[in-house]
């Protein structure tokens, strides 16, 4: 849902970045789980200075100074799915729903699993771990990539190119003759 950032001030605000759609609308999920399973609830945020409208100023309950404010900082919050109900749009969907998530070609073949959704701000990314072992590599999270989605089966159908999950080593020399 968002991670923590940097102090903000010296009475317990901290910076706080929000992957919601709303950004300001993350207050409404009541309290908020840490990956250690602490429990936190942001009781109020405002737009941090800046033009990002996904960074916020917030206040976490029990947080009441910096010091208490720095312990939180880099540290991700989370809700769990249950909560999240339904995508209202089609073409919509939680990124933890695709995470685990079979990826087979066109002709059916598994060809990798989702391990991870990164967004470097350049747009969703599939991270994906071939079937036959080896290292992973990332997928644009695109409708030419992915043209089509199967949630409830976990199953997603991939178009790679060739070389996809070859390592990158040098170019092949020109044959001078």
């Amino acid at each position: 849902m968002g991670e923590f950032g940097r102090a903000q001030g010296l009475h317990g605000e901290v910076r706080l970045k929000s992957f919601t759609a709303d950004p300001q609308g993350i207050t409404g999920y009541g309290p908020l789980t840490t990956a250690d399973g602490r429990a936190l609830t942001v009781t109020e945020v405002r737009p941090a200075p800046g033009s990002a409208p996904d960074m916020l100023i917030a206040r976490v309950q029990g947080v009441t100074g910096r010091t208490a404010a720095e312990a939180l900082n880099r540290l991700a919050i989370y809700v769990p799915r249950a909560r999240l109900g339904t995508p209202e749009d089609t073409d919509e969907v939680f990124t933890t729903d695709l995470i685990g998530a079979t990826a087979v070609d066109a002709a059916g073949a598994v060809v990798a699993t989702v391990v991870a959704v990164p967004n470097y701000g350049g747009g969703d990314l599939l991270e994906l771990r071939p079937a036959a072992g080896g290292a992973t590599a990332l997928l644009p999270f695109t409708k030419a990539f992915v043209p089509t989605l199967d949630l409830p089966a976990r199953r997603i159908t991939v178009d790679l190119p060739e070389d996809f999950f070859e390592p990158p080593g040098p170019k092949p020399a020109e044959d001078p003759g």
